[in-house]
């Protein structure tokens, strides 16, 4: 058979992760619910416990450190980045945390993008600091002027594009010169574009995080996270996440499998039906701005051209200024967008966007939502959106006609 790294995304995602002949002939990789593996003899023990030691080798000793169910998901998702391999974790924020944890120290100084995403940043305030980790914030849009910010101590540059809730975009390829340039590691989250619509490892970075709850697994019925390494860094993050204890069930693991199969025709779907309604809202006369990578008033379009093969389906709008009723009425009466904090999955999802970050310059100051566009047909969800702003302006007849 063709090794999986020579063919296209699309027949990786079918093929990934799947080898039937050694699972009994099965179409899927089972889900292996093995706490305790059995060794053949007390000669063979030393090998598996080099496992540790040597990323080459796969030999399953205990449930903790994984099993053919989640090492097939890894496989996969490491295929599809590009980078060496993939460590699966309990959630995409124990992904982020555990990165840190295997890469930063006490003393160390990190630079983190302004717009990341919210409980990311409490991990920077919180646990770095209280580590004696320096952190300091970074506008998004600065690229290679991050150089100046660079410090003798700076291990690490954290870049997520396009950033939470106000979506501009980074030059990712020249923040990851000037990390290197300055001795430091550049670690990406790419939930948003997912490895089909970003290819990070192409692009200079060393570490990609995925919330894999979104879009890898796509159903809304899995908390799972992904970590993506150099070959260097492997051994590294892997004793460290591994060491603390991170794993995920073999159950998520095979729900991130199988959602795997039908990424590319989701996401694809995603991405229509979420231009579809964002160039809608941007007549709206109760809109003011959207926020959409794709759309060319977004900062950062121009990379985002350049270095994107496509867009997911989440997005911010901003509404003109309204009274809270209103507002709440609007939302309150929206059937087919359910208001949750998740996103990525086949349901069409909005929310106020809250986070810890100043409301950006450049900005017009009104109601910042954002919008998850799910697989339902676009002609409903505008109807749905149409509707709501319909209740809105019963609140507030003034809602489309602010100044």
């Amino acid at each position: 058979m063709e090794p999986l790294n020579t063919w296209r995304d699309d027949t990786r995602l079918t093929h990934g992760g799947r080898d039937p002949a050694s699972h009994g002939g099965t179409v899927n990789t089972p889900v292996y619910r093995s706490s305790t593996f059995i060794w053949p003899s007390a000669e063979t023990l030393p090998r598996y416990l080099r496992q540790a030691d040597d990323p080459h080798l796969r030999e399953h000793i205990y449930g903790r450190n994984g099993n053919p169910t989640t090492a097939a998901f890894e496989d996969a998702v490491a295929a599809l980045e590009g980078g060496f391999r993939s460590l699966v974790m309990p959630s995409g924020l124990a992904a982020i945390a555990g990165t840190l944890l295997a890469l930063v120290r006490g003393g160390d100084h990190v630079l983190v993008t302004d717009n990341c995403y919210g409980h990311a940043r409490q991990v920077f305030d919180r646990v770095m600091r209280e580590m004696g980790v320096e952190v300091s914030y970074f506008p998004p849009l600065l690229g290679a002027d991050i150089a100046a910010l660079m410090r003798p101590n700076t291990r690490l540059v954290y870049a997520e594009a396009p950033g939470s809730n106000t979506f501009e975009v980074q030059d990712i390829p020249a923040l990851a010169r000037a990390a290197h340039a300055g001795g430091a590691l550049l670690v990406m989250d790419n939930t948003w574009a997912t490895p089909l619509f970003f290819k990070p490892f192409v692009h200079g970075v060393d570490v990609s995080i995925q919330a894999a709850t979104k879009y890898l697994v796509g159903h809304s019925d899995a908390m799972l996270g992904v970590i993506t390494t150099t070959e260097a860094l492997y051994s590294q993050v892997r004793d460290r996440v591994r060491l603390l204890g991170y794993i995920a069930s073999a159950d998520d693991a095979y729900l991130g499998l199988r959602g795997l199969r039908t990424l590319g025709v989701r996401l694809r779907q995603h991405q229509r039906s979420a231009l579809a309604v964002a160039r809608w809202l941007a007549r709206r006369p109760e809109v003011l701005k959207v926020l959409h990578p794709a759309l060319p008033d977004c900062p950062g379009h121009a990379l985002f051209e350049r270095d994107f093969l496509g867009a997911s389906g989440l997005f911010g709008v901003v509404l003109r200024p309204i009274p809270e009723v209103a507002l709440h009425a609007f939302l309150d009466s929206l059937r087919l967008f359910a208001q949750g904090a998740s996103w990525g999955g086949f349901e069409s999802l909005i929310r106020i966007a809250h986070g810890q970050r100043a409301f950006p310059d450049g900005l017009p100051p009104g109601h910042l939502l954002r919008l998850h566009v799910g697989l339902e047909a676009v002609d409903d969800l505008l109807a749905d959106l149409d509707q709501a702003f319909a209740q809105a302006r019963a609140r507030h007849p003034d809602t489309d006609t602010q100044p």
